[in-house]
């Protein structure tokens, strides 16, 4: 298989990189170490005003049908704006779950309010979504979530509380799953909705990471009242629109994180180990593996350009990605030697390489777990047994963790 751009692929590069250079500024040495540097203080508003840039210029939303927006490319294109993109000083990055996941489920599971009230305002940048999936009892396992929702004439109202929700202190809008019926078993009593995060009863709170930032947040919601025409798919059904968000995260976490192998080639460089040889070996795999990542990212992004949910290809680019995470992350702090032990200002680059390594938790927990994606491989792609599951026909409220 020929990987190299075909013409009409270098044409497009040609034409993205064109726009690109006219649009937004080169990324340099020291513009990456002022990024590290920064606090995320106008992030949101840096990112909102680059995607409408996009959108005025027609490269927002490269593989979502014209229809609603898109352009109608291929994941490759999608693919090689990425690459173009990344190496300017620009971030889409709070629109991850808007973009990378909201709006391919509405495209697919949406009624025609939705898209029509949603999918636009995504696309220009004018709303940020954030994901309240997993709560303090349901993770992995997500269809064990409690929070509930109760039918009250054309609204419904929810209580219950979420943990792990990214950007949900900045998020106009949430996708919020819900149990709606306790009297079935776990995966079939689950109704997907959409909410304005400005709803009386929410209650946003940061949680403080590793990392010092506090990008994620616990979210209680109390007698939160939303629009049964916010319902996603049907009451009790779903688990499908479900699972078209998960596959579309996995992708997001897979595909689209940062690719710091210049950054990590001038650490080698700094560290006067280029010619140690466990460490060129060391590099050499580090950039096999983005390769690799590159790939897989290649078949999930057509499948979703063709109208098909990724299915365990996304699973298998997350686990790349995650272990690439963390093995690139050991290496630089091993560059670092005693340095290494820094943070913030004080550890070289402001802690960049720090960062990379104490946030790599982030991918390999969010959007299931290592764990669960080595369970989704071995059984979708190595045909192997499924897990014993011993609730699979037992109602909600019967299960000895629903209390």
């Amino acid at each position: 298989m020929d990987f190299d751009d075909t013409p009409e692929e270098a044409a497009f590069r040609v034409e993205a990189r064109t726009w690109l250079d006219a649009h937004a500024t080169l990324k340099s040495d020291a513009s990456r170490d002022a990024l590290a540097a920064a606090a995320v203080d106008g992030h949101v508003e840096r990112c909102k005003e680059w995607q409408r840039t996009l959108y005025d210029g027609g490269w927002a939303g490269i593989t979502w049908p014209k229809e609603f927006g898109g352009r109608g490319l291929s994941g490759v294109q999608a693919s090689i704006f990425a690459q173009e993109q990344a190496r300017h000083d620009v971030s889409t990055g709070v629109f991850t779950v808007a973009i990378g996941m909201v709006g391919p489920t509405l495209v697919a599971h949406g009624t025609e309010e939705q898209k029509d009230r949603h999918l636009d305002a995504i696309l220009r940048g004018d709303d940020v979504w954030c994901q309240l999936f997993s709560e303090p009892g349901a993770g992995s396992d997500l269809a064990g979530l409690s929070t509930k929702a109760v039918l009250d004439g054309d609204e419904l109202v929810v209580n219950g509380q979420k943990v792990w929700t990214s950007g949900a202190h900045h998020s106009d809008f949430g996708i919020l799953l819900v149990r709606t019926d306790a009297d079935v078993p776990k995966h079939k009593g689950l109704t997907y909705l959409l909410v304005d995060m400005s709803t009386l009863g929410i209650d946003v709170r940061p949680l403080r990471q590793i990392t010092g930032d506090a990008h994620f947040n616990e979210v209680f919601l109390t007698d939160v009242r939303v629009p049964v025409a916010n319902v996603v798919g049907e009451i009790n059904k779903g688990w499908g629109p479900i699972l078209t968000t998960l596959a579309n995260e996995r992708s997001a976490i897979g595909g689209g994180g940062s690719n710091p192998f210049d950054d990590l080639t001038r650490l080698v460089r700094e560290s006067g180990k280029a010619e140690v040889e466990v460490v060129r070996q060391g590099m050499a795999a580090a950039y096999t593996r983005l390769q690799l990542i590159r790939y897989l990212g290649f078949r999930v992004q057509t499948a979703m350009s063709q109208g098909r949910m990724p299915g365990a290809e996304a699973s298998v680019l997350k686990l790349a990605y995650s272990q690439h995470l963390a093995i690139t992350g050991d290496l630089a702090l091993e560059l670092e030697g005693p340095d290494g032990m820094l943070n913030g200002a004080d550890a070289p680059r402001r802690g960049f390489w720090q960062s990379q390594f104490l946030g790599q938790w982030a991918a390999r927990l969010g959007g299931g777990t290592d764990q669960i994606q080595r369970n989704i491989i071995g059984e979708r792609v190595l045909g192997l047994p499924r897990e014993p599951r011993t609730d699979k026909d037992l109602p909600f409220r019967d299960l000895p963790r629903s209390g």
